[in-house]
């Protein structure tokens, strides 16, 4: 590729206006310039500033006024200066300018960039910032402790103590604890808000709504962030805010191939198209599965074509892997050549070490992924292979695959990004988002308070559910649970039909308290009882749960090997225990605490099983270990912590934040000379310190 011929073209296509070609020609120029490490001309950097990619810009043959640009794009981002491109900084303007914005652009963008530039510009008080998923919660606390943590405190936690200055992150369910807490939001943050439409995402659409709600009224203003939406519908929750539509502005160009055409329903080709892409081992690799079976599917065919790699990371974390989970785990089968695995099940420390693993030239060389990948981190590769286009039991939609191939490339890293199709990709659409209020939500809402939100016949649905559950309640016990959202339930219906079965049933609740008992063996009728009152949605089976459920209470007992292989027996493989634990965890924990809640006013107020689903919500873990493991900090290595006696994880006030401020207070070489940590625990020590600390981590941190 000629230098100058080629950005003789670029030029003539701007001056067609036909900026999106020039810009994806001059990317491709610089990935030859990158790749055969040649210095940029000036008409080079010329061409960057004409098409507004301005971190690009290469100072040192740069002319004045091109460095110049540069200098005028910078701002803080918190501990460092760094040049926005010129979108980026359109938006930061009008952030500044003080406007509500619901942004669209390519997942390349840099969307969350500007809320790092914006907290350094304007130190607000008060940021909230709703995320989809755990996963991108602790990578979110990462990014931000390391440039605001002196100045703010970053919260994630439950019931966490405010500071004078707060960044608060957490996904949708664990706002509702702090609207209390919360006179005032000065910036309103919501990540990914496309999942608020019930057709992008059905199980999460009601709570997110609820949540955008309730703290919207507390929000002086407001930053809303997705990618691949064309346009946004009119609706009650971005009304007032200005749509900003930057999906032709990309950083990265993608340049997509389709093998698929060549072998067509061919598995036995389209199984060795995949293994010739990744045995190279020379490029990083992201595989999109689509489904947990085709995970399997691709595990199995790995395993069997791809010979085991000696690598330290890999090697330590396989035999880590071994020992602390299962000996005989596919994972750590995959891990021993190279490759590791993502989904929304497992537990969070290990994507989170995966993720980092990946980062490494010597970790990872693949990630094999459902659509967790693209929903709970921000990663990008090389290499993007769509093996099924299939998002679980459904086909994938064109939104949900841009935002696949979008990850795709990296600024400064990979300027191009290669896309294999190994299955035909949906059919190409614009998409527009349309944002409803789910009905199940309408009762928890407020006729009077949401008025300007809701139609006639919607405030009607409130007035008659209000006045069906206070029959069953009382007037006083309903204003309760609105005035302080005791209820953590979206579906108003299910709670009507809870509340009317303990009032027609009585006798059939007497046994509730029983699930205070310390023998496991007793919570079985009223946990089936709970869990008939709402199927479906489970993901499991009952009995497979309530056997998960009642094994599990043995978490910090036992070890997870011995708890795992206990499980065989009932039929729960590791891959069901990570779902069983996480559905414990959040869904039926939940669902009783509402029970507890209604059985209070309904039934008998002596009555109280908060502290068993206190306990059930932390997984039978001492609160602080529970919580350690978003930071990072795995359970079998807190127990070895708590029996070296450095820190007693099982004194009830050993909080998340006392515990933290306990390890701050140790100092990493302390924790580290625990004479029973293996060569990955101390690894695992370090990436947990490097989330907690101010300290630049690279290059001393990566040692095992």
């Amino acid at each position: 590729m000629d230098v100058f011929d080629t950005c003789y073209e670029i030029n003539r296509l701007l001056t067609l206006k036909n900026e999106i070609a020039a810009r994806n020609l001059l990317i491709r120029l610089l990935a030859n310039l990158d790749h055969s490490k040649t210095p940029y001309p000036q008409v080079v950097n010329h061409m960057i500033r004409a098409t507004g990619l301005f971190p690009y810009l290469q100072l040192a043959n740069a002319s004045w006024d091109q460095k110049y640009v540069h200098h005028a794009f910078e701002v803080d981002v918190g501990r460092r200066v760094a040049t926005l491109h010129r979108e980026q900084s359109s938006v930061l303007a009008k952030l500044l300018d003080g406007k509500n914005i619901a942004i669209s652009a390519p997942t390349s963008f840099g969307k969350s960039f500007v809320i790092d530039a914006f907290i350094a510009a304007k130190r607000p008080s008060n940021v909230v910032i709703i995320v989809p998923t755990i996963a991108l919660m602790d990578e979110t606390r990462r990014r931000l402790f390391k440039k605001f943590s002196e100045e703010y405190t970053i919260v994630t936690a439950p019931d966490t103590k405010l500071g004078a200055k707060n960044i608060l992150i957490f996904p949708q369910e664990r706002a509702f604890g702090y609207l209390d807490a919360l006179d005032s939001i000065d910036l309103l943050v919501v990540d990914e808000f496309y999942k608020a439409s019930q057709k992008h995402d059905r199980d999460r659409a009601p709570a997110l709504i609820k949540a955008i709600l309730k703290l919207s009224k507390k929000a002086k203003q407001r930053y809303y962030l997705a990618p691949n939406i064309k346009r946004l519908s009119d609706n009650a929750f971005t009304r007032d805010m200005e749509f900003v539509e930057l999906l032709d502005f990309n950083t990265v160009y993608l340049d997509i191939k389709e093998p698929y055409k060549e072998f067509g329903k061919d598995e036995t080709k389209k199984g060795e198209k995949l293994i010739d892409l990744i045995s190279q081992q020379t490029q990083k690799s992201l595989i999109y599965a689509g489904t947990y079976s085709e995970i399997k599917k691709i595990s199995e065919l790995v395993i069997s074509k791809i010979q085991p790699v000696d690598r330290i990371y890999t090697s330590h974390f396989s035999k880590w892997l071994r020992q602390n989970y299962q000996p005989d785990w596919s994972l750590a089968d995959l891990v021993d050549r190279a490759i590791g695995v993502h989904n929304g099940s497992m537990h969070r420390c290990l994507s989170q070490l995966q993720i980092r693993l990946f980062e490494y030239e010597d970790g990872f060389d693949s990630i094999v992924s459902t659509s967790s990948i693209i929903e709970g981190v921000n990663t990008s590769a090389q290499n993007v292979i769509v093996w099924k286009s299939k998002l679980g039991n459904t086909n994938l939609k064109d939104f949900t695959y841009k935002n696949i191939i979008g990850r795709g490339g990296r600024m400064f890293k990979y300027f191009v990004g290669n896309i294999y199709l190994l299955d035909a990709p949906p059919k190409s659409e614009d998409v527009q988002l349309d944002i409803e209020f789910p009905e199940e939500i309408l009762g928890t809402l407020d006729e009077v308070r949401d008025s300007d939100q809701l139609t006639d016949r919607q405030v009607e649905r409130i007035i008659e559910y209000r006045t069906q559950m206070s029959a069953i309640i009382g007037d006083e016990n309903f204003a309760h649970i609105k005035r302080d959202n005791i209820l953590q339930d979206s579906d108003a219906d299910f709670l009507l039909r809870l509340a009317m079965d303990m009032r027609d049933n009585p006798d059939e609740w007497r046994g509730f308290g029983y699930l205070n008992s310390s023998n496991p063996d007793h919570w079985d009728n009223m946990l089936y009882r709970v869990l008939r009152l709402k199927p479906g949605n489970w993901d499991t089976q009952f009995g497979k749960l309530v056997t998960a459920t009642k094994t599990m209470a043995h978490n910090w007992d036992r070890d997870l090997p011995q708890l795992i292989s206990t499980l065989k027996g009932d039929g729960v493989d590791i891959d069901d225990f990570f779902k069983l634990e996480r559905t414990m965890t959040f869904k039926l924990a939940a669902l009783l605490s509402d029970t507890n809640e209604l059985h209070k006013m309904i039934i008998n107020p002596s009555v109280d099983i908060s502290a068993f689903i206190g306990r059930m919500s932390r997984a039978f873990l001492p609160s602080a270990v529970y919580h350690l493991e978003e930071y990072g900090l795995p359970r079998m290595i807190s127990k070895k912590i708590h029996i070296s006696g450095l820190i007693d994880f099982q004194d009830p006030s050993m909080d998340l934040l006392k515990a933290i401020d306990r390890f701050k207070n140790l100092g990493k070489d302390a924790v580290l000379a625990i004479r029973s940590l293996g060569p990955f625990d101390r690894y695992v020590v370090r990436f947990f310190f490097d989330g907690i600390t101010l300290d630049d981590p690279e290059p001393t941190e990566k040692a095992i």
